[in-house]
């Protein structure tokens, strides 16, 4: 039996009204609908995910237990880091102070933090001032980064683009965390944007101050193993990243809510090959969790029969879905998968290309991959919390599809 994805998306909504009678396909997709709504809730009540909090170690702590009770043998691998925590960090130009949020990789001031004139990013201003998506592939931030590198500030602040709400900072991962650089940054939201363009135009002063220590923590990856009927065979590896700046329900739930899904799959229905699963800590900090996973398991890129990825912003409102793929063959067998639902993605990397997110580390690596992901009007943006930023509807039959895509790989000779 298929559907189409819009009688898909009908069933969704009449499902609690039909009887115990229904066919046995329709009463699966309701629970899954069912599961993956409390998951996304739940992940998102958590908190704020940032690596190496207490939310994230509650949140490693809750994945694990739900990998135990789906029949997954699970494991918490620590990741030692040093966490910046933020003593005092505000944004001062006239009749403005503002608070706002120090990139995780720069350096940072003293208590005294630094002041002088404003102006335009590659102006002669001591404190250049620059509008940003949070996204790190555009023009602007090559910019961005051109001048954290030669130096032509004192300091920098970064605006969270007009896109978003007026209040709330869309922060930018740290790219370089593991090697800070440059003169102190800080982000703020939009809703100042005006006053701050007419205080530039007048090379009005400003302060920024942005002190801040790193301390030493203790993050966790979470890992699971289903053993395959042929052991054989080369493992098929499902990772997700699962922290980040905010309480993230839609940049990381989608892909929390699959991971969880197919672990509960392959327990039902034991696969041909084995079934590695990792959800890694660090991902806002260069894929720090990842990293050390990959340092472990150097082989394991290559080894590997697949790698999938289950990436940012495909369960978001709004979201253009991406799929990236290392060959053509599974691009060809993953849009199989998506016809019986009607699904076909917004966007698709080209295979050439370096992908998006954790899939680069494995294309880096010269490994097979199948990547799902997507864009969002709220990413990196604290109101991106359960329910409102979240496509039940969508995320569900991306679900859905990928289950049945995951599940052949794992039988795949």
């Amino acid at each position: 039996m298929s559907l189409s994805r819009r009688e898909f998306v009908q069933y969704l909504s009449i499902a609690p009204l039909l009887t115990s009678a229904m066919p046995v396909v329709s009463q699966q997709t309701n629970s899954r609908a069912n599961r993956i709504a409390q998951i996304i809730r739940e992940y998102s009540e958590q908190g704020i995910h940032r690596t190496g909090t207490d939310v994230d170690t509650t949140s490693a702590h809750w994945m694990f237990a739900r990998l135990q009770e789906s029949g997954v043998d699970a494991v918490l691998d620590p990741v030692e880091l040093e966490r910046v925590e933020v003593i005092d960090a505000s944004f001062t130009f006239p009749n403005q102070q503002l608070e706002c949020e120090p990139l995780h990789d720069c350096l940072y001031t003293g208590a005294e933090g630094i002041t002088g004139t404003l102006g335009p990013l590659g102006s002669d201003a001591d404190i250049g001032v620059i509008m940003l998506p949070p996204s790190t592939v555009s023009p602007r931030h090559t910019q961005l980064q051109e001048a954290r590198l030669n130096g032509s500030h004192r300091g920098i602040v970064i605006v969270s683009d007009l896109g978003y709400p007026p209040e709330g900072i869309a922060t930018i991962n740290a790219e370089d965390f593991r090697a800070p650089f440059g003169p102190p940054v800080v982000q703020i939201a939009n809703a100042s944007w005006e006053a701050l363009q007419q205080a530039m135009s007048q090379r009005q002063s400003a302060k920024i101050v942005a002190r801040c220590e790193r301390i030493a923590v203790t993050a966790f990856n979470v890992r699971g193993r289903i053993n395959g009927n042929n052991p054989a065979l080369p493992p098929l590896v499902i990772m997700t990243p699962r922290s980040g700046w905010w309480q993230c329900a839609s940049e990381r739930g989608g892909g929390i809510a699959l991971f969880l899904e197919l672990a509960r799959d392959f327990s039902l229905r034991p696969p041909q090959r084995d079934v590695i699963f990792t959800a890694n800590t660090g991902h806002e900090l260069s894929h720090l969790g990842l990293d050390q996973y990959l340092h472990n398991n150097p082989s394991l890129v290559r080894d590997a029969a697949m790698w999938i990825h289950l990436g940012a912003n495909f369960a978001a409102k709004g979201s253009s879905i991406r799929l990236q793929y290392s060959e053509e063959r599974f691009r060809a067998l993953t849009l199989k998968h998506l016809a019986l639902l009607d699904l076909q993605p917004g966007i698709e990397t080209p295979i050439d290309s370096r992908p998006l997110g954790e899939a680069r580390n494995v294309y880096d690596g010269g490994g097979n991959f199948i990547s799902l992901l997507g864009n969002n009007p709220l990413f990196h943006h604290p109101h991106d919390v359960w329910p409102d930023a979240v496509d039940m509807d969508t995320t569900t039959a991306w679900v859905e599809a990928f289950s049945s895509l995951v599940m052949e790989l794992g039988d795949a000779s």
